[in-house]
């Protein structure tokens, strides 16, 4: 394996400086020096830092055989670029180390994986995935145990090749683990399984599923307790749309409900979207040393246009963001910490007008801004962001449906489109927070009662931001310039 990530090393090192110099380079997302980034992997506390793996190709912009990439953090808002972790090298992984997890275990950071092997052409039938462990001292340089941990998926009606991302934790004094699977007949599930040790596995039950229109896999599952629910956290594929719900190719879900820890049996309810925007999938959470429950995204779509891969970098993460019970479902917020980003700030303090509207210097491309509308005489409420020559990236909230909408349809290259959710105003105010990245928007609706993400590729130069409001509206803004959070 050491091989292997030199190999990968020396192909990143010769293309990261060209990368990060492009516009579209993110500036405080976790994005990858060069090629290709996907989900999110291992994300975990140790010793002090945190840890972020991701799925990585580093030969080309392309998805390929998988790596683990590897970013680490003292306080998830300035990050460090560290060596690749984790690359095929066995028989049981040749083609990939998939997505997983990691935990700490008597001073050593495992990483659970799943071992992936291609056995024909066809890559959805032709396959045989295992779940495997590697160990590190540090958190940096990885050694993987000889056999994988678990190496069949189990009987019953349970597909014998599509069982993969294990997430594990630790409840009482034994090990858990959930797995992304489905039916023989391609229906999507969960798998739970048990161990004392981390090394001999039970099979207890498949733990969840959803008949009607619940998808044919449900990949990267992720588990944890929250306030007074335990939470299932997974990427369904194959979910039809419902109504302003699940029109992405893929989608990123939580139910809430209770396991028991006995049978294995999760009685849950509905799936409730994590983000209702474009580009957001395979989200993981980890529960950092306070006790919270913190959650990064991968911040692409699969199988969509993405312009960068003509520069040579694909796929970047979403901001950290704080998962908050509330009743029966979770708010979504942006991590506070990320205010340790600002610098030049700019204050607009109550304004009224009707139409068109600009302020002197609340324009940018790598930015926060905080927007308090008061909507009582509002019809409509648009805000025109990354604004240039025939580009424009809007959002919008309208009174009559009570929905706030994105649409990229004018954003630049990449795909167009536009999605839409509801939200509910109180005593007629609309709080909106948004974050500018130079190729991506990230919208916290209400205090996180919504949230909306999508990557953009606009011109350099289009970073203007207009106001639009059909009807009176009365406005407080606060801008951000944002600092980069990586050290390179």
């Amino acid at each position: 394996m050491r091989e292997q990530i030199e190999k990968a090393e020396q192909s990143v090192r010769e293309k990261q400086a060209e990368e990060q110099r492009h516009h579209w380079y993110p500036r405080f997302h976790v994005a990858p020096r060069a090629y290709w980034m996907n989900d999110p992997n291992g994300f975990s506390f140790f010793k002090g830092e945190y840890h972020l793996f991701y799925q990585h190709h580093p030969f080309s912009p392309e998805w390929g055989p998988m790596y683990w990439g590897h970013v680490k953090s003292r306080d998830l808002v300035r990050w460090e670029h560290l060596p690749i972790a984790l690359a095929p090298s066995e028989d049981f992984d040749k083609d990939g180390c998939f997505s997983g997890s990691a935990i700490e275990k008597d001073g050593k950071l495992l990483a659970i994986y799943t071992g992936n092997v291609w056995t024909g052409p066809d890559h959805d039938t032709d396959l045989k995935q295992v779940q495997a462990v590697a160990e590190s001292e540090d958190g940096i340089y990885f050694t993987k145990w000889e056999e994988p941990v678990i190496s069949e998926a189990p009987d019953g009606d349970v597909h014998p090749f599509h069982f993969r991302d294990p997430k594990v934790w630790q409840h009482e004094d034994q090990y858990y683990c959930v797995l992304g699977s489905r039916t023989k007949d391609h229906v999507g599930q969960v798998l739970l399984y048990r161990s004392a040790n981390l090394k001999e596995w039970e099979f207890v039950a498949v733990s969840a599923n959803k008949k009607e229109n619940g998808g044919y896999m449900w990949e990267c599952p992720d588990f944890f307790h929250l306030g007074e629910h335990d939470v299932l956290v997974m990427s369904p594929q194959g979910v039809k749309p419902e109504g302003d719900r699940f029109h992405n190719l893929h989608q990123a879900v939580y139910v809430l409900g209770k396991l028991n820890y006995e049978t294995g049996a999760f009685d849950h309810g509905d799936f409730e979207m994590l983000d209702a925007g474009f580009d957001f999938y395979a989200p993981q959470t980890l529960e950092d040393p306070e006790g919270r429950r913190i959650l990064i995204g991968w911040m692409d779509m699969w199988e969509s246009e993405m312009p960068t891969q003509k520069i040579g970098f694909s796929g970047a993460m979403t901001i950290p963001r704080l998962l908050v019970p509330n009743g029966n479902r979770l708010l979504v917020q942006p991590l506070p910490e990320l205010a340790e980003l600002r610098k030049e700030a700019v204050l607009v303090e109550q304004t009224t007008f009707t139409g068109k509207q600009t302020f002197d210097y609340v324009s940018g491309t790598c930015l926060e801004m905080k927007v308090e509308a008061d909507v009582a005489s509002t019809d409509a409420l648009h805000i025109n962001m990354r604004c240039g020559e025939r580009e424009k990236t809007v959002l919008s909230w309208t009174r009559s449906d009570s929905k706030l909408t994105l649409d990229r349809s004018e954003s630049g290259e990449g795909v167009i489109g536009v999605r839409t959710t509801a939200i509910e105003t109180v005593n007629n105010r609309l709080k909106l927070h948004i974050f500018l990245d130079q190729s991506s928007v990230e919208v916290f609706a209400n205090d996180g009662e919504r949230v909306m993400t999508a990557r953009i590729y606009p011109k350099e130069d289009s970073d203007g931001i207009e106001f639009v409001a059909e009807g009176k509206v009365t406005l407080r803004i606060e801008k951000w310039d944002l600092s980069p959070a990586f050290t390179f």
